[in-house]
């Protein structure tokens, strides 16, 4: 599959004044006015698969109350154009009403949103229930920066099992109304590596700490210094074990997000910071295959020009090695369709900068990136169906 996305991330700030304001992504981007020019340029690209989602926090008014205006129009326009969704249903934020992810009853709603959501648009297939959980409970609860605005491990354990918990309530949910669903669960591809040997007992508490999603998620069993961690900040012997008896029984592909900040460096005083592509994605993702030994999909990536053509090469390179290495590979993602607004902050600065990150500018003109895109989607395309053909024709799938 080839895809991109429509960033729709809508997390809550705080401005330097105090005042708390919803940063929504859609809105800074123009998609809200421009939506049917942004599924038109997806066509004209040649992609066929999209990773989108109407904003929780605007449909789910309230409990069992919703507002499908926007989505109605949007989906069904997707669904005349032939462009598969990939529906993601929670991108880093809540409604008001809800508060944030420190809520208790945030999974019980949010599955009740995705069972509405599935029973109006009962022909999709595809879902990403809940957008980079580890990204949403760090960023929330253990760096300060969004939502619950915490910075404590024990909050940060808190977001994440709600997190969690929400993700698999969603799946059983959407599975008892589309008993197809196909579940790719979009999650940050992370690494710590040590700077001196003295941090590398933290570098692995961290490179264990990373999979905590995913493993709450799909039922992993967790190491005792995993366990003890949870336990320690909240998480009840209960509380774990209802992921172990709550594995999901539908199909998932392990969605790999990569960015050029996913590693980081870990120093003597115990900070991290961005430390490049050291390992890149090929390294990283067989880490996580190794782990769940789940099919895979590259659900984002991107970089700002000038150096975004290189960066398409180099991960799309990184795709097709892993494909011929025997993992099972399913897709391939530029995210996103336009510029993005503020990510140069993580949205943390209502400032206004444009991030050259799209495959089109906000005013809807293509950038090189969009033109590379294009024409590796038409020139791979082809190919990668002949090679699919071969390898059924091969025995014992040929008779």
């Amino acid at each position: 599959m080839f895809a991109t996305g429509i960033e729709n991330s809508y997390p809550m700030i705080t401005l330097p004044n105090g005042t708390r304001k919803r940063v929504d992504e859609m809105e800074k981007c123009g998609h809200y006015k421009l939506w049917k020019q942004d599924f038109d340029l997806v066509k004209e690209t040649g992609i066929d698969v999209l990773r989108y989602g109407p904003a929780y926090y605007n449909v789910h008014e309230a409990p069992g109350k919703y507002n499908w205006d926007f989505a109605d129009e949007g989906f069904a326009y997707l669904k005349h154009q032939e462009i598969t969704p990939i529906v993601d249903l929670c991108h880093f934020g809540v409604p008001d009403w809800l508060g944030d992810f420190q809520n208790p009853d945030f999974p019980q709603y949010f599955a009740e949103y995705a069972r509405a959501f599935a029973k109006r648009f009962s022909y999709i297939r595809f879902y990403t229930p809940v957008n980079e959980i580890f990204i949403a409970a760090a960023f929330s609860a253990l760096y300060g920066w969004w939502n619950e605005r915490k910075t404590d491990e024990r909050s940060f354990v808190t977001a994440l099992k709600n997190l969690c918990k929400a993700n698999v309530l969603a799946m059983q949910a959407i599975l008892e109304i589309q008993p197809d669903a196909v579940f790719i669960q979009s999650e940050s591809s992370e690494y710590f590596h040590p700077e001196t040997p003295d941090c590398d007992p933290l570098a692995s508490f961290l490179n264990q700490k990373r999979f905590l999603s995913l493993d709450l998620s799909y039922g992993y069993p967790i190491s005792v210094v995993m366990y003890e961690y949870l336990l320690e900040n909240g998480m009840t012997k209960a509380e774990y074990r209802w992921f172990e008896n709550n594995l999901i029984k539908g199909s998932c592909v392990m969605g790999n997000d990569y960015y050029l900040t996913n590693e980081h460096m870990v120093h003597e005083d115990g900070s991290t910071s961005a430390a490049g592509e050291i390992f890149g994605y090929y390294v990283i993702t067989h880490q996580y295959y190794s782990r769940y030994k789940l099919p895979v999909m590259h659900t984002e990536t991107n970089i700002a020009e000038p150096n975004s053509i290189r960066w398409l090469q180099t991960q799309w390179a990184n795709v097709r090695r892993l494909k011929r290495d025997g993992i099972p590979i399913y897709g391939f993602t530029w995210y996103s369709l336009t510029d993005q607004v503020d990510w140069d902050s993580a949205l943390r600065n209502d400032a206004g900068n444009v991030n050259s990150l799209g495959l089109y500018d906000l005013d809807r003109k293509i950038r090189p990136v969009g033109e590379a895109y294009k024409n590796l989607i038409k020139q791979w395309k082809t190919a990668i169906e002949a090679e699919s053909y071969v390898l059924y024709l091969k025995p014992p799938y040929f008779k």
